[in-house]
């Protein structure tokens, strides 16, 4: 059994379980907003620098270096700079922004509060998608007492530095988790992706220099300030430094989230949570949600950075890892989340409108078990069609469960055209009959 106190590193996480963990007062009392105040006596560029140095890596799923996006803002241009935060928390697994902005809101407002200051932005937005109302009014609450706390508004702690900061709630479209997307939605328009360049960096939300981060990396930003960047870089692997959030939901005994260094293997995460169902095994699980190619049990070894993942032909992504045992069936499983691509595509480029439709009327049949082992193939072949050809990711996305799935369980496939529909109904049809027998002997 893998050494939980070793192996777990609570930062983030830290004070999830502390009474009333949401408040101002819970957090100053545990040393909140200290890493601002230092902040504010720092040099602008010295900060970029830690964050460079520290190897923070993006934690929404592109793991593009925080610092360096940090660092593309062009401070000679006369337009106002802005800070926006990706929380529109929206990829099927992924769950651990929300809980973050649930329990320590104020380690996001510190983060924002930091972040803004050191790239020169006046105003900061955070975008949270509009289902969770409880966690809007959350955060805004929280930028209610950091306003009145002195940590937000005019001349902050007498620094002369001003920040404005805004609670948008969106309107519950997956695709505004596309950077330029939610930068549309902010505006007021459609979320709908921009074509790039221009990149955000030089002209962004109001066609000014924008940086946009994820939740969790803006949150990231108040320890490294505080303990500096080597503390931070001796966590994880040489290239993905530091800890994340790993969201692990599915057939574990134990669901929830897992602050771990970046490189923890999966087999120690299910330890961790202590273990698979129990008479049951892995079948297959995604490393970073739904969008990125599934793996199998012959991967728990695999460490969970960016390279490792990489390695396997996968992606780390948001490390929504989404665990399922030999008792589900693959095809209904990349079925339903075709669906929800091809429900929550914008429309705006024929590959994806037209391709995610016809992913899913094909899989819609296999998953019957009409068709022939063509259609394998024919599956295949829309998803090349897609693959690289639309308009953002969310094309790529829909199409890595499928071609995965296909690789790693052919045999499946084919066996559902064997039985003329899925064998798993056959199965639990008689697990069900024998239940019920067993109950009435």
């Amino acid at each position: 059994m893998t050494d939980s106190v070793s192996t777990l590193t609570p930062v983030l996480t830290d004070d999830w379980d502390a009474e009333r963990s949401w408040t101002l007062a819970t957090y100053e009392s545990r040393g909140g907003y200290e890493a601002l105040k230092k902040a504010l006596t720092m040099p602008q560029d010295d900060i970029i620098a830690a964050v460079k140095d520290s190897g923070l890596r993006g934690r929404g799923g592109a793991g593009f270096p925080t610092g360096m996006k940090w660092s593309f803002i062009p401070q000679d241009n006369p337009k106002p700079k802005y800070l926006v935060v990706n929380a529109d928390e929206s990829e099927p697994g992924t769950c651990k922004d929300i809980p973050l902005m649930m329990a320590t809101p104020h380690t996001l407002v510190e983060g924002v509060a930091i972040s803004s200051f050191a790239i020169r932005a006046n105003h900061a937005f955070i975008y949270i998608r509009g289902e969770v109302l409880h966690v809007i009014r959350r955060v805004q609450a929280a930028v209610a007492e950091a306003y009145a706390a002195g940590h937000l508004g005019k001349n902050i702690h007498g620094s002369g530095y001003d920040l404005d900061v805004v609670v948008h709630a969106g309107a519950g479209a997956y695709i505004c988790g596309e950077e330029t997307a939610l930068l549309e939605g902010l505006e007021g328009r459609r979320g709908q992706p921009r074509l790039r360049p221009p990149f955000p960096a030089v002209a962004g939300l109001y066609a000014s220099p924008t940086v946009i981060n994820n939740v969790e990396s803006i949150a990231s930003v108040p320890s490294i300030v505080a303990n500096g960047a080597s503390w931070f870089s001796s966590m994880g692997t040489e290239k993905s430094k530091g800890f994340g959030i790993f969201s692990l939901s599915g057939h574990v005994n134990t669901p929830g989230q897992y602050e771990a260094p970046l490189g923890i293997t999966l087999r120690e995460l299910i330890d961790l949570a202590g273990g698979m169902r129990h008479g049951h095994e892995l079948k297959f699980w995604t490393p970073g949600g739904s969008s990125t190619p599934l793996l199998t049990a012959e991967h728990l070894d695999v460490p969970l950075d960016f390279e490792g993942v990489a390695a396997v032909k996968s992606m780390l992504g948001t490390r929504a890892i989404q665990l399922f045992d030999e008792t589900t069936c693959v095809v209904r499983a990349v079925l339903r989340w075709t669906e929800f691509y091809k429900h929550e595509s914008c429309g705006k480029c024929t590959p994806c409108r037209e391709g995610t439709w016809w992913l899913v009327q094909t899989l819609a049949a296999l998953e019957k078990g009409q068709g022939s082992e063509s259609d394998l193939d024919l599956l295949l072949d829309q998803c090349d069609n897609i693959l690289g050809r639309s308009f953002c990711a969310l094309g790529d996305g829909a199409t890595s469960p499928i071609s995965s799935s296909i690789q790693f369980f052919r045999d499946e496939y084919l066996a559902h055209l064997t039985h003329g529909g899925c064998p798993f109904d056959a199965q639990a049809s008689t697990a069900w009959a024998g239940s019920l027998t067993g109950a009435t002997s």
